[in-house]
């Protein structure tokens, strides 16, 4: 008998009236200590499976697929951002696809669903980008975004990265060939927009107390990583610096990696981090909401998401 997978298809089923909202949860919140973070869904990015592991064969990506009822040929990539509040800061990481990509149908819900939890644009006081691929800043380059946000937020962006989409190198990268020139100019479009609100850092930065962000690189020259402590608890938000298959299988490399040797050393600090710390871990393209904990097998890692707290 064939193994049954599951369709890559959007959910459509719908209970009860017309507009009565969505019927998955979109939206996760947690308290790290006297701070508020709430992971919210931007929806999913369908990609070819083979971007998850372009270094591996065919056979070993196909039993990571089969093992989890997923199809071999496409997967869903999750697509989260982070919200956080600490006293009068309320602080954005990443915001999105946005709407500009054809082929992104399933994604592009942020600036909405920011909306429909009660979140006005206006009291975002920063924002932090993780890095500068368009699924992280697209939500940002929306038409009308701009103006419901307020004139003097601040926009966090590690200089390295900065630096680097002024001329991007994709000699590394095994991306779908529309990808690359979608890349720079929502990168190229973002920097226009915002170029007055763009606060530049080296290698970390405070953005409020108990929120800070630090270079990893990697994934790109200039990905950060954001650091959520209070009271002794901590959620670090990993952005690309892992992915699904990259628990069980650390050195797995992504085709969107820029330099996929340096993300596998990135990728194994981080979760070895977690793993000795019993912080906390969310992250951009684990599935939703991405909250959990690392337990460490040998050599590989063991992803223990939270209990969801109703």
């Amino acid at each position: 008998m064939a193994k049954i997978t599951r369709n890559v298809q959007p959910v459509t089923a719908r209970i009860g009236k017309e507009g009565a909202g969505e019927l998955v949860p979109s939206r996760y919140a947690v308290k790290i200590g006297d701070i508020d973070v709430v992971l919210i869904s931007d929806g999913i990015l369908p990609l070819p499976t083979s971007t998850m592991s372009t270094n591996v064969s065919e056979a070993d990506r196909n039993e990571w697929f089969d093992g989890r009822f997923l199809q071999r040929d496409m997967f869903d990539w999750a697509l989260n951002i982070a919200l956080v509040k600490r006293g009068d800061r309320l602080i954005l990481i990443d915001s999105g696809v946005g709407d500009g990509f054809d082929y992104f149908t399933r994604a592009g819900q942020s600036m909405t669903r920011l909306e429909s939890a009660g979140i006005d644009l206006s009291a975002i006081t920063d924002i932090v980008i993780t890095h500068m691929h368009m699924d992280h800043v697209g939500g940002l380059n929306v038409d009308g975004v701009r103006r419901k946000l307020r004139p003097d937020v601040r926009i966090h962006v590690a200089a390295a990265e900065v630096a680097f989409w002024k001329n991007p190198d994709f000699s590394k990268t095994v991306m779908p060939e529309a990808v690359p020139p979608a890349l720079r100019k929502a990168a190229e479009k973002f920097v226009a927009l915002y170029s007055e609100n763009i606060v530049q850092f080296d290698q970390t930065v405070e953005v409020a107390a108990g929120v800070s962000a630090r270079v990893t690189g990697g994934h790109t020259p200039g990905h950060c990583v954001v650091d959520v402590a209070s009271n002794g608890e901590k959620l670090t938000f990993v952005g690309d610096a892992i992915f699904e298959v990259g628990f069980e299988n650390p050195a797995w490399q992504n085709g969107f990696e820029h330099d996929p040797e340096k993300a596998v050393s990135v990728r194994v600090a981080l979760l070895n981090e977690a793993a000795e710390t019993g912080a906390m871990l969310a992250a951009a393209h684990v599935a939703f909401p991405s909250i959990g904990h690392i337990a460490k097998d040998g050599d590989h890692f063991r992803f223990v998401p939270v209990l969801w707290d109703y």
